[in-house]
């Protein structure tokens, strides 16, 4: 006799309470072997593909696509192999490999009519592109709803612009997909309504609210962001850097040909002056800790340099570890690294963790300055601006000068106004004159 097993979702690892299901690569009566991989999962830290610990043929699925589920769920039932040994057999469950590409955030589902011939493994139809003029059926909306509902993108358009709830409505197409007319039969419209030629009532541009979920990467930063501003008293401070100098070393790092490949921009001198600044002044480098014999201030011996990441999945910070004594080209390729896999949805929870210090770049989206929110665990976080000719005084004379700001938050239990101001300084200090201090940083390395 067979037997029948469930799967639980995991921790992937950091200690992580809950998931949200992305997409099933399998579906029931599909076989499936060990170590294969069955669905995708999306935490607070990465998107996830997780592999299936049992042989057999897949039962049900326990667990809907946009579901958030707790660590220990079961999510999927294996009909394991009738042969003793592949019933004994445990998986060793490797990888949990992180999907590779962006992730898109959008539903899939199958579409009826495409099932997998017999004895091959059933495969996802994936959404049509937001095309207005696809002539493709469509999954639903990257925001679930609470039932199937398969609608070409124009009539997806029309439903929205009618508040008409695309879950509530009968199908009549083909392959059971939602049509115009089943659309305006359900709002109580004209069906003539978004043909060629004819004129849309007035009340068609109403716009209608938005909820949108809060999970995944989204919540996990909410919810740092509570807990930092409200237990560690914040102190900013801002300093304007002359970057005539450093944009001079940058030209000449990017002629040499060992950064070809590299993108050697300001945020790479400035990451380096931050390095510099906490080799210098060890306690911006810590971590305030309430222990259960009282509070107390870890001051760490290496550099973990989180990088502030705009990608696809919201704001990220993944980690440069071991920053301490990198010279700039090894540095800037190491960014570059960390942010590309960011930005392409392969981070791990591993990359997402452990920084000590964080440097945010608000410069490339035209923003002078601000007011960074410290990373949960730190007590230092620098902002860099944008670069942009200013008035500068030189030598009496008032000329045009590339000004950048810094912005340096910090923990004001750890850090004082003296040690915060001499660490902004000393960042200030390095990108005024770069030169020196890259030779001698490159002939260390």
């Amino acid at each position: 006799m067979s037997e029948q097993r469930s799967f639980a979702l995991p921790d992937v690892g950091e200690g992580l309470t809950e998931a949200e299901i992305l997409r099933w690569h399998v579906q029931p009566g599909d076989l499936v072997e060990v170590n294969q991989l069955i669905v995708e999962i999306e935490t607070a830290k990465a998107s996830v593909e997780l592999p299936c610990p049992f042989a057999g043929t897949v039962g049900a699925l326990l667990v809907d696509v946009g579901a958030v589920v707790p660590v220990g769920t079961p999510i999927i039932t294996i009909e394991m192999a009738d042969a003793p040994q592949q019933a004994e057999r445990q998986a060793v469950l490797v990888g949990y490999g992180v999907k590779e590409g962006t992730p898109s955030g959008r539903r899939r589902r199958r579409v009826p009519g495409t099932e997998a011939s017999e004895g091959s493994p059933a495969e996802d139809v994936a959404v049509a592109p937001s095309d207005e003029s696809s002539d493709e059926p469509v999954g639903p909306a990257a925001t679930r709803t609470s039932g199937p509902a398969l609608a070409k993108p124009p009539v997806r358009r029309l439903a929205r612009e009618l508040g008409v709830d695309l879950t509530l409505v009968t199908p009549t197409g083909q392959n059971g997909d939602v049509t115009r007319s089943d659309v305006l039969s359900a709002s109580g419209s004209d069906p003539s309504i978004g043909r060629p030629g004819a004129a849309r009532p007035a009340d068609v541009q109403t716009r209608s609210d938005e909820r949108m979920p809060v999970r995944g990467v989204q919540r996990a930063m909410a919810d740092a962001m509570v807990q930092s501003a409200f237990t560690a008293p914040h102190v900013t401070e801002w300093v304007d850097v002359d970057m005539s100098r450093a944009l001079q070393v940058l030209d000449r790092l990017r002629a040499l040909p060992e950064s070809a490949d590299l993108r050697v921009s300001p945020m790479i001198l400035v990451a380096a002056g931050l390095i510099r600044a906490a080799r210098a002044h060890p306690r911006i480098n810590s971590s305030w800790v309430d222990g259960p014999d009282g509070p107390h201030v870890d001051v760490h011996g290496e550099v973990h340099l989180g990088i502030a990441a705009d990608t696809p999945r919201g704001l990220l910070v993944p980690c440069l570890k071991g920053a301490t004594d990198l010279g700039i080209l090894e540095l800037a390729r190491r960014v570059q690294q960390l942010i590309d896999t960011a930005r392409e949805g392969r981070a791990t929870p591993a990359d997402l963790t452990g920084g000590t210090i964080t440097l945010t770049n608000i410069g490339v989206f035209g923003i002078d300055g601000g007011t960074p929110i410290l990373s949960p665990g730190q007590t230092s976080i620098l902002a860099m601006g944008r670069i942009l000719d200013r008035p500068w005084v030189v030598d009496g004379a008032v000329v045009a000068r590339p000004v950048m700001q810094l912005s340096l938050s910090f923990d004001h239990r750890v850090i004082d106004g003296a040690l915060g101001s001499r660490a902004l300084r000393s960042v200030a200090d390095f990108l005024t004159d770069p030169g020196l201090a890259v030779l001698v940083d490159g002939e260390r390395s």
